[in-house]
């Protein structure tokens, strides 16, 4: 299997860092091909822009959708993207490994998504969901908050956690195709006992070795959308 790690925190020493280096450390004994995109370290640049195109297919106008279409087709997208994309066609699992930062991810990892996951490959019109440009792969999301497990559940002052990550959960990862595992949460991390991270990673590993029987988020079902996906008369 090859795998892809997408790892946003930048303190080597976090938690949140110690989860994404067992990971890797578990699929590499597995035998398993791993790379990984450790976005601060590689001062990966997140922001959208004309740059991100070696040339303009429109100098007059800037639609950055259409932008990452034609440049796709002209081989004329900027590097640095072009290396990403090439991880993630590679990749049969996705692991986006991240702290949440104000109910969402860092800036740098919503970035990545606005740059890599290019119009007219993994989306685009009726490339959506079951249809996107990902299908085949999986996702799992691996988070770590401040906030404990109380605060972020069904009944808690935040709601569930899951809930509040439903923009990446299916209007990214799932939007694209992907299958989509629940995600792993440690929850409370800056405040909890070391031997209570020592049990996170353990349990952590554990459920990496259980991937297969992992749940995974429902997705909309296309059958009930057939409106969508024929022409407009």
């Amino acid at each position: 299997m090859n795998v892809l790690i997408l790892h946003a925190h930048p303190e080597p020493q976090s938690f949140s860092s110690a989860l994404y280096l067992e990971a890797k450390k578990f699929f590499e004994q597995k035998g398993d091909t791993v790379q990984v995109s450790d976005l601060y370290a590689m001062n990966f640049n997140p922001v959208a822009s004309t740059s991100d195109f070696n040339e303009r297919a429109n100098p007059d106008y800037f639609n950055y959708a259409l932008e990452q279409r034609k440049s796709l087709k002209a081989d004329t997208i900027a590097d640095d993207i072009k290396d990403e994309i090439a991880k993630v066609e590679a990749a049969d699992l996705l692991i986006f490994n991240f702290p949440m930062y104000w109910f969402s991810m860092p800036a740098i990892l919503k970035g990545w998504i606005d740059r890599v996951f290019v119009s007219g490959k993994f989306y685009g019109g009726t490339r959506i969901y079951a249809k996107g440009g990902m299908t085949g792969k999986k996702a799992l999301v691996s988070i770590t908050t401040g906030g404990r497990k109380d605060m972020l559940s069904s009944s808690g002052i935040h709601g569930d956690i899951n809930d509040i990550l439903k923009p990446l959960l299916q209007g990214s990862l799932g939007y694209v195709g992907m299958e989509v595992f629940e995600p792993f949460h440690a929850f409370h991390v800056p405040y909890i006992s070391a031997e209570a991270r020592a049990e996170l990673l353990e349990k952590w590993r554990s459920e990496l070795a259980n991937l297969d029987e992992r749940k995974k988020m429902d997705m909309p079902d296309l059958s009930k959308f057939d409106e969508y996906f024929h022409p407009i008369t």
